[in-house]
């Protein structure tokens, strides 16, 4: 099956494929999205001074990711199988992930 085949509507590739990428950016970057979080938990008002350089790594390395041309080709690549899985069985991917009751 040839997944490069599948056209894209402006709307997959302008708003969703991006918010995958923004998704699994945040899993890649998640040593640095855990710092940031931990210091604003501990800065509360102060966080926008107290936690510039934990902020400025998480952008760092989430920019990295957003710009990473071989990343957007992995999600859209990633996407595309999904759309044809749920348009060959009309479950969605997050309901297909969940664990199925044992009564089925």
């Amino acid at each position: 099956m040839e997944t490069e085949e599948c056209a894209l509507r402006h709307v997959e590739k302008d708003v969703l494929i991006p918010k995958m990428m923004r998704e699994k950016a945040k899993e890649r970057c998640a040593e640095k999205v855990e710092a940031f979080n931990h210091c604003c938990k501990d800065s509360g008002f102060f966080m926008v001074f107290k936690c510039r350089e934990e902020n400025a790594a998480l952008k760092e390395c989430l920019t990295l990711h957003y710009k990473d041309p071989v990343f957007f080709e992995e999600c859209k690549q990633e996407y595309i199988r999904e759309k044809l899985e749920f348009e060959r069985t009309g479950i969605p991917t997050k309901s297909r992930k969940q664990k199925l009751p044992t009564s089925m």
